[in-house]
Protein backbone atom coordinates (compact mmCIF):
# COMPACT_ATOMS: atom_id res chain seq x y z
CA UNK A 1 0.00 0.00 0.00
CA UNK A 2 1.40 3.64 -0.80
CA UNK A 3 1.91 5.86 2.22
CA UNK A 4 -0.56 8.39 2.64
CA UNK A 5 1.33 11.36 2.07
CA UNK A 6 2.55 9.65 -1.22
CA UNK A 7 -1.13 8.66 -2.07
CA UNK A 8 -2.06 12.19 -1.79
CA UNK A 9 0.81 13.86 -3.76
CA UNK A 10 0.03 11.31 -6.53
CA UNK A 11 -3.63 12.34 -6.53
CA UNK A 12 -2.86 15.78 -6.79
CA UNK A 13 -0.41 15.87 -9.74
CA UNK A 14 -2.87 13.81 -11.39
CA UNK A 15 -5.58 16.51 -10.65
CA UNK A 16 -3.09 19.13 -11.41
CA UNK A 17 -2.20 17.08 -15.42
CA UNK A 18 -5.89 16.67 -15.69
CA UNK A 19 -7.06 20.25 -15.32
CA UNK A 20 -3.91 21.46 -16.93
CA UNK A 21 -4.94 20.21 -20.56
CA UNK A 22 -6.72 22.69 -22.39
CA UNK A 23 -10.01 22.32 -23.96
CA UNK A 24 -8.68 22.16 -27.74
CA UNK A 25 -6.16 19.33 -26.67
CA UNK A 26 -9.61 17.73 -25.02
CA UNK A 27 -11.68 18.28 -28.15
CA UNK A 28 -8.61 17.32 -30.55
CA UNK A 29 -8.09 13.55 -28.11
CA UNK A 30 -11.97 13.05 -28.14
CA UNK A 31 -11.82 13.61 -31.63
CA UNK A 32 -9.37 11.37 -32.50
CA UNK A 33 -11.64 8.57 -29.95
CA UNK A 34 -14.47 8.86 -32.21
CA UNK A 35 -12.60 8.90 -35.29
CA UNK A 36 -11.76 5.36 -34.20
CA UNK A 37 -14.98 4.31 -32.97
CA UNK A 38 -16.71 4.92 -36.15
CA UNK A 39 -13.49 3.13 -37.72
CA UNK A 40 -13.93 0.19 -36.18
CA UNK A 41 -17.76 0.17 -36.46
CA UNK A 42 -17.14 0.24 -40.42
CA UNK A 43 -14.39 -2.15 -40.37
CA UNK A 44 -16.38 -4.65 -38.27
CA UNK A 45 -19.30 -4.24 -40.97
CA UNK A 46 -17.20 -5.39 -43.88
CA UNK A 47 -16.05 -8.43 -41.72
CA UNK A 48 -19.54 -9.37 -41.81
CA UNK A 49 -20.22 -8.55 -45.03
CA UNK A 50 -17.69 -11.11 -46.14
CA UNK A 51 -19.89 -13.79 -45.31
CA UNK A 52 -23.00 -12.74 -44.44
CA UNK A 53 -26.58 -14.85 -46.01
CA UNK A 54 -28.32 -13.33 -48.81
CA UNK A 55 -31.64 -14.12 -46.51
CA UNK A 56 -29.77 -12.34 -43.79
CA UNK A 57 -30.86 -9.18 -46.23
CA UNK A 58 -34.07 -9.93 -46.53
CA UNK A 59 -34.14 -10.30 -42.49
CA UNK A 60 -32.85 -7.21 -41.67
CA UNK A 61 -34.69 -4.31 -39.73
CA UNK A 62 -35.01 -0.78 -41.38
CA UNK A 63 -32.70 1.76 -40.10
CA UNK A 64 -35.78 3.83 -38.45
CA UNK A 65 -36.10 0.85 -35.63
CA UNK A 66 -32.37 1.85 -34.37
CA UNK A 67 -33.38 2.49 -30.41
CA UNK A 68 -31.93 5.53 -31.10
CA UNK A 69 -33.85 6.74 -33.77
CA UNK A 70 -36.17 8.89 -31.13
CA UNK A 71 -33.42 11.10 -30.49
CA UNK A 72 -33.64 14.48 -32.40
CA UNK A 73 -30.57 15.49 -34.00
CA UNK A 74 -29.12 17.88 -36.37
CA UNK A 75 -29.61 15.77 -39.71
CA UNK A 76 -26.00 17.16 -41.05
CA UNK A 77 -23.04 19.51 -40.14
CA UNK A 78 -25.18 22.59 -41.54
CA UNK A 79 -27.49 21.92 -38.86
CA UNK A 80 -24.89 20.77 -36.32
CA UNK A 81 -23.26 24.53 -36.83
CA UNK A 82 -25.70 25.80 -35.76
CA UNK A 83 -26.92 24.09 -32.69
CA UNK A 84 -24.94 25.71 -29.43
CA UNK A 85 -22.09 24.11 -28.12
CA UNK A 86 -23.33 22.36 -24.80
CA UNK A 87 -26.65 20.75 -26.87
CA UNK A 88 -23.96 19.51 -29.17
CA UNK A 89 -22.06 17.73 -26.55
CA UNK A 90 -24.70 16.50 -24.59
CA UNK A 91 -26.52 15.21 -28.07
CA UNK A 92 -22.99 13.54 -28.04
CA UNK A 93 -23.07 11.86 -24.59
CA UNK A 94 -26.69 11.04 -25.12
CA UNK A 95 -26.14 8.75 -27.92
CA UNK A 96 -22.78 7.43 -26.37
CA UNK A 97 -24.73 6.86 -23.04
CA UNK A 98 -27.86 4.73 -25.45
CA UNK A 99 -24.64 2.27 -26.62
CA UNK A 100 -23.78 1.29 -23.52
CA UNK A 101 -25.76 -2.25 -23.13
CA UNK A 102 -26.21 -2.78 -26.46
CA UNK A 103 -22.00 -2.94 -27.28
CA UNK A 104 -22.01 -5.44 -23.99
CA UNK A 105 -24.54 -7.58 -25.82
CA UNK A 106 -22.16 -7.62 -28.98
CA UNK A 107 -19.24 -7.84 -26.96
CA UNK A 108 -21.16 -11.27 -24.93
CA UNK A 109 -22.28 -12.54 -28.47
CA UNK A 110 -19.26 -11.90 -30.74
CA UNK A 111 -17.58 -15.14 -29.73
CA UNK A 112 -20.83 -17.47 -30.84
CA UNK A 113 -21.42 -15.93 -33.86
CA UNK A 114 -22.13 -18.28 -37.45
CA UNK A 115 -19.13 -16.66 -39.34
CA UNK A 116 -15.83 -17.54 -40.46
CA UNK A 117 -14.39 -13.99 -39.22
CA UNK A 118 -16.00 -14.85 -35.44
CA UNK A 119 -12.48 -14.40 -33.77
CA UNK A 120 -11.85 -11.01 -35.57
CA UNK A 121 -14.99 -9.82 -35.04
CA UNK A 122 -15.08 -10.48 -31.37
CA UNK A 123 -11.74 -9.20 -31.27
CA UNK A 124 -12.87 -6.02 -32.71
CA UNK A 125 -16.26 -5.65 -30.62
CA UNK A 126 -13.85 -5.93 -27.83
CA UNK A 127 -11.81 -2.50 -28.72
CA UNK A 128 -15.23 -0.89 -29.84
CA UNK A 129 -15.92 -1.43 -26.47
CA UNK A 130 -12.84 -0.13 -25.25
CA UNK A 131 -12.49 2.65 -26.86
CA UNK A 132 -15.97 3.98 -26.36
CA UNK A 133 -15.07 3.67 -22.51
CA UNK A 134 -12.49 5.95 -23.05
CA UNK A 135 -14.13 8.45 -24.79
CA UNK A 136 -17.19 8.60 -22.38
CA UNK A 137 -14.53 9.81 -20.08
CA UNK A 138 -13.00 12.09 -21.82
CA UNK A 139 -16.41 13.63 -22.31
CA UNK A 140 -16.90 13.74 -18.51
CA UNK A 141 -13.87 15.76 -18.58
CA UNK A 142 -15.12 17.92 -21.90
CA UNK A 143 -18.36 18.88 -19.62
CA UNK A 144 -16.19 19.78 -16.55
CA UNK A 145 -13.87 21.80 -18.65
CA UNK A 146 -17.07 23.47 -20.78
CA UNK A 147 -18.77 24.39 -18.12
CA UNK A 148 -21.51 22.49 -19.62
CA UNK A 149 -24.85 20.49 -17.53
CA UNK A 150 -24.43 17.02 -16.51
CA UNK A 151 -28.27 16.57 -16.40
CA UNK A 152 -29.08 17.53 -19.92
CA UNK A 153 -28.92 13.97 -21.19
CA UNK A 154 -31.82 12.06 -22.71
CA UNK A 155 -32.04 8.84 -21.73
CA UNK A 156 -33.02 6.34 -24.53
CA UNK A 157 -33.66 2.85 -22.95
CA UNK A 158 -32.61 -0.70 -24.62
CA UNK A 159 -34.80 -3.93 -23.94
CA UNK A 160 -33.07 -6.52 -25.76
CA UNK A 161 -31.47 -9.01 -23.58
CA UNK A 162 -30.52 -11.91 -26.79
CA UNK A 163 -30.13 -11.67 -30.73
CA UNK A 164 -31.75 -14.20 -31.03
CA UNK A 165 -33.26 -18.37 -30.99
CA UNK A 166 -31.03 -19.71 -34.15
CA UNK A 167 -27.43 -18.70 -35.76
CA UNK A 168 -29.24 -16.70 -38.81
CA UNK A 169 -31.27 -14.27 -36.65
CA UNK A 170 -28.31 -13.72 -34.37
CA UNK A 171 -25.78 -13.22 -36.74
CA UNK A 172 -29.00 -10.68 -38.45
CA UNK A 173 -29.41 -8.63 -35.30
CA UNK A 174 -25.60 -8.86 -34.50
CA UNK A 175 -25.46 -6.83 -38.17
CA UNK A 176 -28.35 -4.59 -37.54
CA UNK A 177 -27.09 -3.37 -34.32
CA UNK A 178 -23.63 -2.66 -35.53
CA UNK A 179 -25.63 -0.69 -38.40
CA UNK A 180 -27.36 1.29 -35.86
CA UNK A 181 -24.00 2.17 -34.36
CA UNK A 182 -22.00 2.76 -37.16
CA UNK A 183 -24.58 5.22 -37.95
CA UNK A 184 -24.51 6.96 -34.41
CA UNK A 185 -20.88 7.07 -34.09
CA UNK A 186 -20.42 8.57 -37.27
CA UNK A 187 -22.82 11.53 -35.59
CA UNK A 188 -21.16 11.78 -32.22
CA UNK A 189 -17.59 11.99 -34.92
CA UNK A 190 -19.26 14.72 -36.77
CA UNK A 191 -20.56 16.79 -33.54
CA UNK A 192 -17.48 16.75 -31.61
CA UNK A 193 -15.59 18.19 -35.02
CA UNK A 194 -17.92 20.74 -34.96
CA UNK A 195 -17.01 21.31 -32.01
CA UNK A 196 -13.32 21.30 -31.99
CA UNK A 197 -13.15 23.43 -35.09
CA UNK A 198 -15.64 26.03 -32.99
CA UNK A 199 -12.99 25.76 -29.81
CA UNK A 200 -10.36 25.96 -32.99
CA UNK A 201 -11.99 29.64 -34.01
CA UNK A 202 -11.14 28.31 -37.33
CA UNK A 203 -14.68 28.16 -38.97
CA UNK A 204 -13.59 27.81 -42.55
CA UNK A 205 -12.54 23.97 -41.63
CA UNK A 206 -16.04 23.08 -39.49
Amino acid sequence: MLPKFFAVTLLMCVFVSVNAVGLNDLLERASQLSDKLHSLSTSLTNDLDSHFPPVGRMMMPRPSMCHTSSLQIPNDKDQALKVPEDELLSLARSLLLAWSDPLALLSSEASNLAHPERNTINSKTKELQDNINSLDAGLERLVHKMGSSSDDLSYLPFYISNLGQDKTSRLVNFHFLLSCFRRDSHKIDSFLKVLRCRAAKRPEIC
